[in-house]
C-alpha cells in the first residue's frame, strides 16, 4: 500500500508529523505538495493531485491522506473524481465505518481538530483508516458502483 498526503498551508505542520510517523511504520508515503509552499495554490490543486495518484498503480490498494483547516473542502474536491470515496473522520469509529462500508479510500483530516492536540488521537485514525478492509458486503458494492456513475 502507498499512502499519498497533501496539505494546505494550514495542514503543513501535521502533514509533517503524519508523513514521519507512517515512514517509521513502514508505509511507502508520496507528499503531493510542491516543494515549496506557493501562495496561490489551492487546497482543490492538491486534492486532484492525491486523487490522481491513487489510480496510477493499484487504486485498490493505495490510500490518501488530505489535510485542511477543516478537513471538508479536501474531501469535496477528491469526491470530484470517479472511484475517490473520499471521508471527513474526527474519530476512529469515522475512520473505521469509512473503510468497512463504502471503502473510502482518501481520508480527510481537520487541523482544527488535529493540529494542536495529542498526536495519539489522529495517530488512532490514521491506523484505523489504513488497517480496517472494507467488508466487500455486496449492498455495498452495489454502491460503490452507483456513486462511481455519479462521477
Amino acid at each position: 500500500m502507498k499512502v499519498y498526503i497533501g496539505a494546505d498551508h494550514r495542514g503543513l505542520n501535521l502533514k509533517e508529523k503524519i508523513f514521519a510517523y507512517l515512514s517509521k511504520r513502514g508505509y511507502k508515503v508520496e507528499d503531493v505538495n510542491d516543494k515549496e509552499l506557493k501562495p496561490d495554490e489551492d487546497f482543490p490543486q492538491i486534492a486532484q493531485a492525491a486523487a490522481l495518484k491513487l489510480f496510477d498503480e493499484e487504486p485498490d490498494l493505495d490510500r490518501a491522506i488530505l489535510i485542511c483547516s477543516g478537513g471538508q473542502g479536501m474531501a469535496i474536491a477528491a469526491n470530484r473524481f470517479r472511484g475517490v470515496r473520499a471521508i471527513v473522520a474526527t474519530t476512529a469509529e469515522d475512520a473505521r465505518y469509512g473503510r468497512i462500508d463504502i471503502d473510502a479510500n482518501a481520508l480527510n483530516l481537520s487541523t482544527q481538530l488535529f493540529d494542536i492536540g495529542d498526536d495519539q488521537y489522529w495517530q488512532d485514525i490514521i491506523d484505523t483508516f489504513l488497517n480496517t478492509d472494507f467488508s466487500g458486503a455486496a449492498r455495498f458494492v452495489r454502491r460503490n458502483q452507483q456513486l462511481d456513475e455519479l462521477a
